[in-house]
């Protein structure tokens, strides 16, 4: 067999098993894993792409996405940083315990573990999976939430930790020239926008995209010993806030999600499973349990409420790839065996399964357990975290985008600007908003606590929703928090495809109109007339 015809084999099988994955319900990622671990019992693994290579730049494109949508700021915060330290530290030393004490009394593969390597497998069970976490934020349409981008400064800050590591590891210290890397990043900015402002919409766009991601970051920190991940991550936080940066992350979003496939394929080639590898896999993965219930303690006791402190969580409830990349250097230093590399490859997979549908169901447990969990939460909560005070008001419009603006403003142009307000979960956006003189607040339409708040208002004004977010999931998750409190009054939503239309109707929403083939003023006209059925009582 040639190794085209391997290749072959390689792309239908992780089609395949991709396809059968996302039909439970699940990222396909897992199977993608599940191709790997398959093909590499089979003795398949001899084609002619280089997934290793793949997998890099998936992991370094995807990294520069994160740096174009991260606020330097809001990293430095101690509900991030300080969480995570304590977190890496407390999950090391009891992680690395209870393994230590399982090789003292030389169970299976934990025998003649030593304190050192108990330390290096716990060190690597401490991270989460950034790979996951982007990928559920994206699919909810949750990446500039407040508790997307908690889970997501968490893992650039784990992401920091490998980096010290893979460098001591390495014996290796960065050049003096990395000294520099400040001034270089000063001096390049303003060269990095010149082309980003001139480089059109198309494929020149991407193509400089992938240009950003590689030569100017991933390169120039490589050349001063600093690893490339992290140039990747830096060179796009550097450029976060101009205009364009979120029109990049979406023009890279397909290159990234294809060389990612190469990079869980490749870890699922890592090695053949085994019963007793699979065991300690499957106990391994239950660890998790304690992960989260660490992170969840934690981000309360730093003044973050309950329902930030649950989402952030599950996001952050698995292992991580760079957890293996962890135990890979390990093994290649024979500080550990290579059946570990399975193992954690294993329980990395198994936690995934655990975590989707944790996360895709991550509102309903809040709103289920919601009670309890607040018992947990500091009374003096972050000002961040407090409920937005709307005022008085007959129209919420959720989704400031192009076409939540547009129906604002038509809106507040036939009813006043006292009868209408907005709300977006992402800071900048709202901030953008208010700059400009919208009454516009910052609120996420998947939150029960915000809907308990306007549910207890007596005088019951708002009785109209407009639900304008581009994310199928978020609109039907905002359906889901309206009809629990059993809101009265008239729903319009906005979908993108036909199908979502007729899901979003059987949800509640009293009108649904498709994005693609309603202009923004006739979504937005349409919008007042259906206000129009029940008289204001106010306005100017």
């Amino acid at each position: 067999m040639t190794t085209v015809h391997i290749d072959l084999i390689w792309i239908t099988t992780a089609f395949i098993m991709g396809f059968g994955v996302r039909q439970a319900g699940l990222p396909p990622l897992i199977g993608f894993l599940g191709a790997g671990f398959l093909l590499k019992a089979l003795g398949l693994t001899e084609g002619s792409l280089a997934l290793e290579r793949i997998g890099d730049i998936g992991v370094m494109v995807m990294l520069f996405t994160i740096g174009l949508k991260l606020h330097i700021k809001d990293l430095l915060k101690p509900e991030i940083w300080a969480s995570t330290a304590i977190h890496t530290l407390l999950t090391v030393l009891a992680f690395g315990t209870g393994i230590f004490l399982l090789s003292i009394a030389g169970l299976s593969v934990f025998a003649s573990l030593t304190i050192a390597q108990s330390a290096l497998i716990a060190f690597a069970l401490s991270f989460s999976s950034t790979v996951f976490a982007v990928k559920i934020l994206e699919e909810k349409g949750d990446m500039s939430s407040r508790y997307g981008q908690i889970a997501i400064g968490v893992l650039v800050f784990q992401d920091i930790l490998a980096v010290i590591f893979l460098t001591v590891s390495k014996g290796q210290f960065p050049s003096i020239w990395a000294l520099g890397i400040p001034l270089f990043l000063f001096l390049i900015r303003p060269i990095i926008i010149f082309f980003m402002e001139r480089t059109g919409r198309g494929e020149l766009f991407a193509l400089f995209g992938l240009f950003v991601t590689f030569t100017c970051g991933a390169m120039s920190f490589e050349l001063v010993g600093l690893k490339p991940d992290l140039g990747a991550l830096v060179i796009g936080a550097m450029i976060a806030n101009h205009p364009r940066a979120s029109k990049l992350s979406k023009t890279l979003m397909g290159f990234k999600d294809l060389f990612l496939i190469g990079f869980f394929f490749n870890i699922g080639m890592t090695g053949i499973p085994t019963l007793t590898s699979l065991l300690v896999a499957a106990g391994l993965a239950v660890l998790v349990i304690l992960k989260s219930g660490l992170f969840f303690f934690l981000f309360t006791k730093f003044r973050l409420r309950a329902r930030t402190s649950l989402l952030s969580t599950l996001a952050l409830s698995n292992y991580s790839e760079f957890g293996l990349i962890v135990a890979a250097i390990g093994a290649y230093n024979g500080w550990i065996t290579n059946e570990w590399l399975v193992i954690l490859a294993l329980a990395l997979t198994i936690s995934f399964v655990l975590a989707s549908p944790l996360n895709t169901d991550a509102n309903s447990i809040y709103d289920r357990f919601a009670q309890k969990l607040k018992k947990f939460q500091a009374t003096d909560r972050l000002p961040g975290e407090l409920p937005a005070a709307t005022g008085d008001i007959e129209i919420v419009v959720f989704g400031m985008g192009r076409i939540g603006t547009h129906v604002y403003d038509t809106v507040r142009g036939h009813f006043g600007n006292k009868t209408v307000t907005a709300m977006d979960h992402d800071k900048e956006v709202v901030s953008k908003h208010r700059r400009e003189g919208r009454n516009v607040f910052w609120g996420d339409a998947a939150d029960k606590d915000l809907w308990d708040q306007i549910a207890e208002r007596k005088d019951k004004t708002v009785r109209l929703v407009v639900l304008a977010m581009p994310n199928h999931i978020a609109n039907m998750t905002a359906l889901k928090e309206l009809n629990i409190m059993n809101f009265s009054g008239e729903i319009v939503a906005m979908a993108k495809h036909d199908d979502e239309v007729e899901k979003l109707k059987q949800a509640g929403a009293s009108m649904v109109l498709n994005l693609y083939s309603e202009a923004a003023a006739g979504f937005a006209e349409s919008v007042c007339n259906k206000h129009r059925e029940t008289p204001l009582s106010k306005g100017e």
